[in-house]
């Protein structure tokens, strides 16, 4: 998803395995890793001295996206393996300081909906996504580009994601049943507490027929 030639910024980079993989394969000449915590950025500055990539590759300690300056002049922002919340957070506090990114690769391993959510609200139009399974989890990747008006998501888009709505792929059935499943199970168990959650209840009720309806098409 990352497009060739372009200034990469990997936030939460740990092993830099991803600039690492980008420089190797001559699809970017230039990339930041950037980790809030010391131990995994000497294990990042460990490999890049390895792969021999210290010119290409630079390591910046420090949260989020405030280790990326101006100057550095970067077009693609990666952050990938956290939260959707903790992922909103880091890029609430760069846009508050009127800091935005023509392309952002996002990939959220819970929370992809406050992804879209806030991708929405900022006037990114979310242009690939993909959904893939790997050592029993199910991850979604999320690529989205920044445009001078609001792209409108329905509910349903923010939930399951726009393009993979269309694409319905295997895996994409695979995570919904087991997530019909766990809501299926909260839901008895919201229903069980002697004093009842009836707003958590309808919430949920909710959004189980929404991924039942999907999974029925």
């Amino acid at each position: 998803m990352v497009d060739p030639n372009s200034r990469v910024a990997d936030i939460g980079t740990d092993h830099a395995y991803l600039p690492i993989r980008l420089v190797e394969q001559g699809k970017v000449s230039y990339a930041i890793a950037s980790d809030v915590a010391k131990g995994p950025l000497a294990n990042a500055e460990a490999d890049i001295q390895a792969a021999g990539l210290a010119d290409q590759i630079e390591t910046r300690l420090g949260s989020g996206l405030e280790t990326v300056k101006k100057e550095d002049q970067i077009d693609t922002v990666v952050i990938a393996g956290m939260g959707g919340k903790l992922m909103v957070t880091l890029l609430s506090e760069a846009a508050s300081r009127g800091a935005y990114y023509p392309t952002l690769v996002l990939e959220a391993n819970i929370g992809e909906n406050n992804v879209r959510q806030w991708l929405m609200d900022n006037r990114y139009e979310i242009v690939e996504e993909d959904i893939v399974a790997e050592a029993g989890h199910i991850y979604e990747l999320i690529k989205a580009k920044l445009t001078d008006q609001v792209h409108p998501l329905t509910v349903k888009e923010v939930e399951f994601g726009p393009l993979l709505l269309k694409q319905k792929t295997p895996v994409f059935y695979q995570k919904w049943e087991g997530q019909e499943k766990y809501y299926q199970k909260l839901l008895a168990n919201l229903n069980k507490a002697k004093q009842k959650d009836e707003v958590r209840i309808k919430q949920v009720e909710d959004l189980l027929a929404m991924i039942q309806e999907e999974l029925a098409h």
